[in-house]
């Protein structure tokens, strides 16, 4: 009986192994392929607090991909005025924007609920909100 044990554990552990191929490379991305992208902002280029949250952003996206994915920032008034971030990133001249929802007030009303509302929530509040209590979700249908 336990020879018989011994024989389906041990079974079990070598149909449980993992694959002796491995790949890194997300699907329908060709190892040799790298990227690059482009990212437009609200702020001036390196603007002291909110203007420097891209630049490290593209460094760490650089890094985390071992520089197969670089990101060209670009300031406000750069490759496109400041309040165009979000035309931009839907008509794909760029593939990435930073700026505050608050700024598309006129192309999707309730965005300033997901940026700043006075005597609204806090940062720990709307990150609960946006995680935990659905928020996320209505952000996307409204985008």
């Amino acid at each position: 009986m336990r020879l018989i044990s011994l024989a389906l554990l041990c079974t079990l552990l070598i149909g449980c192994g993992s694959e002796t191929t491995s790949s890194t490379e997300p699907a329908g991305v060709k190892p040799e392929q790298d990227l690059k992208w482009k990212l437009v902002t609200t702020w001036p280029k390196n603007f002291p607090g909110l203007g420097l949250a891209p630049e490290n952003f593209a460094k760490n996206v650089e890094r985390m991909s071992n520089g197969r994915l670089k990101i060209k920032v670009y300031g406000a008034g750069q490759l496109v005025p400041a309040l165009e971030v979000f035309d931009a990133v839907s008509q794909g001249t760029a593939e990435v924007g930073h700026g505050a929802a608050y700024y598309w007030k006129g192309k999707m009303p309730a965005g300033v609920f997901f940026t700043a509302v006075p005597f609204g929530l806090n940062a720990q509040e709307m990150n609960a909100w946006l995680h935990y209590g659905g928020g996320l979700e209505l952000w996307r249908e409204a985008l």
